[in-house]
């Protein structure tokens, strides 16, 4: 049995949903346990793409169980949509289990962000407009709107007649938008609690029955360490905590129940929206990254920055996570490029630091400091082990490995689950460490 979370170890778009539908082959249950549909994972079966927004990527597999924890924030619009979809192409989702103490999106939460990201201008943090930090914000403020609110038609409407008056007043005064019809909102989102509701339970209770009976578990995160509310590059980053320690926060688990984190890396950096970005490319090369890379989100389309690996912000995500392993995705992206390049540290203020600087004013300062290493300028994706990969891509990763400090465990060569490389099983246990800080060869490591 282990208990396993998935974490994102850079600005999130990393290759989370490939790595999380591969280790549900081997999970009982898979959660999702923070964020809202501000995310996207994009999952390719075969012939077939699924891009899912809330729904745990473990649906795919019909004997997985699936939950929506308490940390998430559902819009159920967006997630009737989705089941909708899995429906229509011969996914069952009767496995899937919402968290009644989820809280929910409501169109005044996506109405206030839309409004308030416009009027920074010059200022604006780049919010998807989903209305995910306002649901967030309603939760601190403890007026928010859970799922067992839904479930409960008279205090729902007790409850909404007063909020969207009140909001109606902020969307009127501040942003000078027409307000909301209570009646028309109420009765819409009692028609989604009766689509949702053989689906709502205590989640925190099964999750700890499923320990209890010994099952392996996944759990799933949003977004990527370094857009976390207190951990990321603050005020760039999302309104919730991606990181490891979210997992138990947002599903009801102590910590001591935790086996693994394993992070997921690009072989190079993506960052979307606003904010600092040291390694960032500007040119052809970038060009280059987004156009192999398919560098654009899944939930917005909008396009990626892309810039070298950054092992800075690296080992910053392996402290913060305590990560026992890596998932690197998209090596296959480099293949083309002659010659490759790796911050090892930053430069600030005339000084060298290999460390992550808490504020953003002087991460904005920061000068990457490379090393070049030589591209294998041949085809990846059809290699299926560590000896198949060129001399110069196992050494790329026997560098990525080292300055991280910590073994890479899966190699990701594509969008299809078969072009992976395997090396250790996170959720069964380790077979072997891939890449160990003494350089040892992976052809003479231990199985």
């Amino acid at each position: 049995m282990a208990n396993v979370i998935v974490i994102g170890a850079q600005w999130g778009d990393e290759g989370k949903g490939k790595i999380t539908d591969l280790l549900s082959r081997s999970a009982d249950v898979v959660i999702r346990y923070q964020g809202g549909v501000n995310a996207g994972h994009t999952i390719v079966v075969k012939d077939q793409t699924f891009k899912l927004h809330l729904i745990p990527s473990g649906i795919l597999y019909p004997d997985t169980e699936c939950m929506i924890g308490c940390g998430t924030v559902i819009d159920p619009q967006v997630l009737i949509k989705e089941l909708d979809q899995l429906a229509k192409v011969g996914v069952s989702t009767q496995n899937l289990l919402i968290s009644e103490t989820a809280h929910v999106t409501m169109p005044y939460h996506r109405a206030i962000e839309r409004a308030s990201e416009e009027r920074r201008g010059s200022h604006k943090i780049g919010t998807t407009g989903r209305g995910i930090g306002p649901t967030y914000a309603d939760k601190s403020e403890r007026t928010g709107i859970r799922v067992l609110d839904l479930m409960d038609s008279e205090g729902l409407r007790e409850q909404l007649e007063w909020t969207i008056n009140y909001k109606n007043v902020i969307l009127e005064k501040l942003y000078n938008l027409p307000p909301l019809d209570p009646k028309e909102v109420i009765e819409e989102y009692l028609g989604y609690a009766e689509r949702l509701r053989p689906h709502v339970v205590d989640t925190s209770l099964k999750i700890y029955d499923a320990i209890q009976r010994r099952r392996n578990i996944l759990f799933e995160g949003a977004q990527g360490t370094l857009l976390d509310l207190d951990h990321g590059t603050y005020p760039y980053v999302t309104s919730s905590n991606p990181v490891a320690g979210g997992a138990c926060v947002g599903t009801g688990l102590g910590p001591t129940m935790i086996d693994r984190v394993i992070g997921v890396a690009k072989a190079y950096t993506t960052r979307v929206g606003e904010g600092p970005f040291p390694t960032e490319i500007h040119g052809e090369m970038g060009e280059l990254l987004c156009d192999r890379g398919a560098e654009f989100g899944t939930t917005t389309g909008r396009k990626r920055r892309c810039g070298w690996f950054d092992a800075v912000i690296g080992r910053y995500a392996v402290r913060i996570n305590g990560m026992d392993c890596l998932a690197i995705t998209k090596l296959d992206v480099l293949d083309e490029v002659e010659e490759i390049k790796v911050c090892v540290a930053y430069e600030i203020d005339g000084e060298r630091s290999e460390h992550f600087p808490t504020s953003s004013r002087k991460f904005a300062r920061c000068c990457p400091i490379y090393k070049t290493m030589p591209g294998w300028r041949t085809p990846t994706t059809h290699c299926r082990s560590l000896e198949d990969l060129p001399k110069e891509a196992r050494d790329y990763l026997k560098f990525l490995a080292e300055l991280m400090e910590v073994p890479i465990a899966i190699v990701s060569l594509g969008a299809s689950r078969d072009q992976t490389i395997i090396v250790e099983d996170p959720i069964h246990g380790p077979k072997r460490a891939l890449l160990n800080h003494e350089g040892t060869p992976p052809s003479l490591l231990s199985a």
